[in-house]
């Protein structure tokens, strides 16, 4: 953090303090909703004062990132390239999942965080290992963005529940409108409807689903741009 962020500004309240509360709204919610009015009303102070000693949402949203950054822990580099992304997209999915907004925040500032370097460092020598030979870069920002933008958007979409045609119960129930085939019917019963159910069930599609990408993206890799392969 900044040097001004490691000071003490107010009387019981410390930068450390203020980006805990951040991020609990952020788990809350998601990383755009909340504003430096609500994060004051938390910690019962004028918004005036995070202002000051702080910063604006922008700082703020970095520090909540970092947080998340700093939570990653890397599978042993001596993995087959698969088996440690797997492990480490899986990990940094999940993680992501818990903080909704820092998928898109990532998404849309890219690696600018010094917390981020160690990540991509350890997953630039994976694939350099794996035999991506000049292709390591590209391999890398596949693997990243597709986890990244499923959870972006699932993000999205679970701040938009309840919000007309945005929302899973609205697309269930536009699929069971007359004339929707037997296999639209099909996707809604078999996959649209955990999505819609909420809860522990929601929660197990979506793991499943990011899952998923991150096993299809490893596949397509190794097919399509690993020049040994």
């Amino acid at each position: 953090m900044p040097r001004k962020l490691e000071q003490s500004f107010h009387v019981g309240l410390t930068p450390d303090r203020v980006v805990d509360v951040a991020v609990k709204l952020t788990r809350e919610s998601h990383l755009a909703s909340w504003s430096i009015r609500d994060l004051a009303g938390r910690l019962d102070v004028a918004p005036s004062v995070i202002y000051h000693h702080v910063g604006g949402k922008d700082l703020l949203s970095r520090s909540v990132v970092e947080r998340f950054l700093q939570q990653i822990r890397l599978p042993p580099e001596d993995l087959p390239w698969q088996d440690w992304f797997r492990g480490a997209l899986v990990n940094v999915a999940t993680l992501a999942t818990e903080t909704p907004g820092v998928a898109k925040w990532i998404l849309m500032h890219g690696p600018v965080i010094a917390t981020a370097q160690p990540v991509l460092e350890a997953g630039l020598r994976v694939l350099a290992n794996g035999g991506f030979g000049d292709r390591v870069n590209a391999a890398l920002a596949v693997l990243l963005n597709n986890t990244m933008m499923s959870v972006s958007l699932g993000d999205d979409r679970r701040q938009h529940e309840d919000d007309g045609p945005r929302d899973h119960v609205t697309m269930m129930t536009d699929f069971s409108q007359e004339g929707a085939s037997e296999r639209l019917q099909s996707m809604r019963d078999d996959f649209v409807g955990a999505f819609a159910a909420g809860g522990a069930v929601a929660r197990e599609a979506r793991r499943a689903y990011l899952a998923l990408v991150v096993e299809t993206t490893i596949a397509g890799l190794e097919s399509v741009l690993r020049p040994s392969a």
